[in-house]
């Protein structure tokens, strides 16, 4: 089985000590492919460090987090939308953007002209989105309701109601990221993965964070692909043989990956 994980961090300073045995434990789970969503300047350095090491596994989107959003907001947004004008063959994806209420809402104003103007990019070159949420579904959905038709992507760590999903669903061209917190004892998200069809749905891990069972506490790393894809299959009552294929199609189709052969 081959699976994408569409969604990590292995760039980051939680791996600096033993990254090059994490990366042989993921490619011999099967994961031959992952994707490293960009975050905002000051971690660019170390993304396109690990890219260019396994530029053979790595794929990469740019764009500026929400969490980012603060007073040099202005100056990171530049940098992100620059990177992605003058390297266009670096990235397949502008990501990860959105709105996060959660930690602060000092800078939610500007977070919402941040991802509109990111929006618009992604629209211009016709490049997918990697959409982060928390605590600001309703403001999210009204924004990206207004782009509907032209923009197309991924609702990462979707941990939301099947009425949230319905509402996603209906603004065309997304799929929701299912990530670790699927595994977790008396985890809502399971049920509601349940009646969201395979075709929309695409694997991730979010490592360093959001570690599946049994490993919660710890951190998290893409080798645990399987653990997520086995448990879409137990609620779903299909072979985990059909998830690891179907996940890896829509990822490929989504982000319009390049057919290799390992």
């Amino acid at each position: 089985m081959r699976f994408v994980d569409t969604h990590t961090h292995l760039y980051d300073e939680a791996f600096d000590g033993d990254r090059s045995r994490v990366m042989e434990r993921v490619l011999a789970s099967g994961v031959d492919r992952w994707i490293f969503p960009g975050i905002d300047s000051t971690s660019f350095k170390a993304q396109m460090a690990v890219y260019e090491e396994y530029r053979e596994h790595t794929f990469m989107g740019m764009g500026l987090h929400p969490t980012s959003v603060g007073e040099n907001w202005k100056e990171e947004l530049e940098f992100a939308l620059n990177e992605l004008k003058e390297h266009k063959d670096r990235y397949i994806a502008v990501g990860e953007i959105g709105l996060d209420a959660y930690w602060s809402r000092d800078f939610f104003s500007q977070q919402k002209e941040v991802l509109a103007t990111q929006l618009e990019y992604a629209a211009k070159e016709n490049l997918p989105v990697i959409i982060h949420e928390r605590s600001a579904t309703e403001d999210m959905l009204e924004i990206v309701s207004a782009f509907k038709g032209r923009i197309r992507g991924v609702f990462h760590a979707f941990t939301g109601s099947i009425e949230t999903y319905r509402r996603i669903e209906a603004l065309g061209g997304f799929k929701v990221g299912i990530g670790g917190v699927v595994t977790f004892k008396n985890a809502g998200i399971a049920k509601v993965v349940a009646d969201i069809p395979l075709e929309n749905i695409l694997l991730e891990t979010d490592s360093p964070y959001l570690t599946p069972a049994p490993h919660r506490g710890q951190r998290n790393e893409s080798s645990y692909i399987p653990l997520i894809a086995a448990k879409i299959a137990e609620v779903k009552g299909i072979g985990i043989e059909e998830v690891a294929e179907q996940t890896t199609k829509n990822a490929e189709e989504l982000f319009s990956l390049p057919e290799k052969t390992y």
